[in-house]
């Protein structure tokens, strides 16, 4: 909260937002690279081969979360403008955030390597699903670059290599500094928070909205994101699932990336339509870290 607080009274313009921008991406290697050299290879090649977990996240993903804003149709109109109603659908595609969901999967001690891969897998799915799913759902052309998958994989998949192949050296070193990969966690996702509430700060985003709509959009938020929380639980508990595979199909299977939505958003619609597109998304966003750190600490404990 202190950080949108900044983001709202200092955001970062110009220059300022290109280092910014930088500082993110960097950070967010950076995280991959002590996740790659703290996870063993056979605990990370476990992980990838956990694939009932990692239909129920993409599921949750990219059916229940589409499903469930169809659903609310109702709220276009009386309760959302068309806009914000056209948001909240692509909200629902969006793929699920990744420093994130591993952040909180490891503070609530849920299954780990599981999250790395089925995060990751998130969003390189998203790269074909979420403009596909966007043109079905907002019925218009969703254009998407065959570059995305290379730059998703040059920020996350590289480092996470890279991470892997300088264990040997590192391992102990970091086992015995553990604090260091909780301060790159909370890092990455200051970082996140800041550059992209700074950019719907400049862009005036906030200021097409009225604030009544806007407290109903963050009820309908709120519910969206209760609703996941709940559901992804239950399907973990019916499915037989462990606790620690439950954690992680909750925090993988219930968020929404706001880094990786907010470009795309600009790459499919272009950045006018974009800047009321996303206020859904970046709200969303804000809830989720607040509720899902408090659901990790007290999971953690």
């Amino acid at each position: 909260m202190a950080t949108v607080g900044v983001a709202a009274l200092l955001p970062a313009r110009g220059p300022a937002a290109t280092v910014a921008s930088v500082a993110t991406a960097v950070a967010i290697g950076g995280l991959f690279f002590l996740y790659g050299a703290r996870i063993a290879p056979r605990a990370a090649w476990e992980g990838a081969r956990h694939w009932r977990l990692h239909a129920v996240v993409l599921l949750c993903t990219f059916a229940l979360f589409p499903l469930l804003a169809l659903a609310g149709r109702w709220l276009d109109g009386p309760v959302l403008t068309p806009d914000l109603y056209d948001g909240l659908l692509y909200l629902s595609v969006v793929p699920s955030t990744v420093q994130t969901s591993i952040a909180f999967t490891a503070l609530a001690g849920g299954n780990v390597p599981a999250a790395v891969f089925s995060a990751s897998f998130s969003n390189l799915a998203g790269v074909l699903l979420t403009p596909l799913l966007a043109a079905a759902l907002l019925g218009g052309g969703a254009i998407f670059s065959a570059g995305s998958l290379g730059e998703i994989a040059a920020q996350l998949v590289l480092p996470f290599a890279a991470g892997q192949a300088a264990r040997p050296w590192i391992a102990a070193w970091l086992e015995r500094h553990s604090r260091l990969l909780g301060y790159a966690d909370r890092g990455a996702i200051l970082l996140v928070v800041y550059t992209a509430f700074s950019a719907g700060v400049v862009a005036g985003v906030w200021h097409q909205v009225s604030p009544a709509r806007l407290a109903a959009l963050l009820a309908a938020l709120g519910a969206l994101l209760a609703l996941v929380l709940t559901l992804t639980w239950l399907a973990g508990r019916l499915l037989g699932f462990d606790r620690p595979d439950r954690i992680t199909i909750v925090f993988c299977g219930s968020k929404k990336s706001m880094a990786t939505g907010l470009p795309m958003a600009a790459v499919m619609f272009g950045p006018a339509a974009a800047a009321i597109l996303v206020v859904p998304l970046m709200l969303f966003h804000q809830i989720q870290l607040v509720v899902c750190a408090i659901l990790a600490r007290r999971w953690g404990r």
